[in-house]
């Protein structure tokens, strides 16, 4: 169940730059989940890396780092400006990729980091790390052209982000971008195959299998992993759950039809996501748990949890015991909803 809600009211799911001198920052679950990460070290002006602005303007570096601006700028939008800044000044060739193509694309992004541009060049090796920029020296033959600039593929940035990213981070994006695109397993596996003897390809192979292009937010994404991380059954995104003459009843997040098992992710808090702008809580609440006894009367068990169950592995008990109880063959039964719009991607041989 998605909501423009979510992403604003928790913090976990902000993007935030965690530091590093690479585009991808991996690090542990725990250090994810807490936000923890190193914080990033700028070069003194006095250093030969540091670049300096000339001398008749404000050097739009500058500006995407002035501490005065980060609280009119996001974060997407001051990469975007830092993007603006250096391409024009990098070598022919040389095409945006990983977050900052995912930036570019409007995709959603979690504890990913973004103090650096990251640049493909079509080259085997020679990636290299400059004050602003990360340089990834990897073949390239295609490209879209966004904002006047050559950025790699859907397709291409998800397979890039799931090498470099941590595993979690890397399937947030690539379920959005997928969803985005309608990127099917076929066009990932084929990219996939492309980035063979990559370093990171173990953990892409990991997280391609994972993608679903049907979850519509970061806590449904992340729900999903903690569900592969605990060794259960990978559920189906998004039903609609229907009457035995087919009357709908509700939609959900998602559904194990055969085990008769509904989950719903709520946000930061049990049924959080559903209260709308104006909306009072106590008549949202109630509304809720009318459809809950709708659902259980057609035989279905409804699972329930918050982001703070979800990082504390109650979400993943309370499953594990729904999934493990028998029960009669549901009345009811689930359609997979329509798919959202997918987005069009004009591609062009470089």
């Amino acid at each position: 169940m998605t909501s423009t809600a979510e992403s604003a009211t928790d913090p976990a799911t902000v993007t935030t730059p965690v530091g590093g001198h690479h585009c991808g920052a991996r690090g542990s679950r725990r250090a994810l989940l807490d936000g923890r990460g190193a914080q990033r070290n700028p070069r003194p002006p006095s250093d030969p890396g540091h670049r300096r602005a000339p001398s008749q303007m404000r050097n739009p570096r500058q500006q995407a780092h002035d501490p005065a601006l980060r609280t009119s700028l996001d974060r997407r939008e001051q990469h975007r400006r830092l993007i603006r800044a250096l391409l024009p000044e990098m070598a022919p060739g040389t095409v945006v990729s990983h977050q900052s193509a995912a930036v570019l694309y409007g995709t959603t992004l979690w504890r990913t980091p973004l103090d650096r541009v990251c640049v493909t060049r079509n080259r085997r090796g020679g990636g290299r790390t400059r004050p602003f920029a990360k340089v990834h020296g990897s073949p390239v033959d295609s490209a879209v052209e966004i904002d006047g600039f050559a950025v790699t593929t859907p397709a291409r940035t998800v397979v890039d982000l799931a090498l470099t990213l941590p595993f979690e981070a890397a399937v947030v994006a690539g379920d959005a971008l997928a969803g985005m695109f309608g990127l099917g397993a076929a066009e990932l596996g084929e990219e996939l195959a492309r980035a063979k003897g990559r370093y990171g390809i173990g953990q892409a192979k990991q997280v391609i299998a994972m993608l679903d292009g049907r979850s519509q937010s970061i806590g449904e994404s992340l729900s999903r992993t903690m569900i592969h991380q605990h060794a259960l059954p990978l559920p189906r995104s998004q039903g609609n759950v229907l009457t035995p003459d087919g009357r709908f009843v509700a939609r959900v997040d998602f559904y194990y039809e055969s085990a008769g098992v509904l989950c719903e992710f709520d946000g930061p808090t049990e049924y959080g996501r559903l209260l709308g702008p104006g909306q009072d809580f106590a008549t949202t609440v109630g509304r809720e748990r009318i459809r809950e006894t709708y659902l259980r009367a057609l035989g279905f068990e409804v699972v329930r949890w918050t982001w703070d169950d979800l990082i504390r592995d109650r979400a993943a008990r309370r499953l594990r015991a729904a999934l493990s109880r028998s029960r009669p063959r549901p009345d009811g039964h689930i359609e997979p909803a329509p798919a959202l719009p997918t987005r069009p991607a004009l591609i062009h041989t470089l």
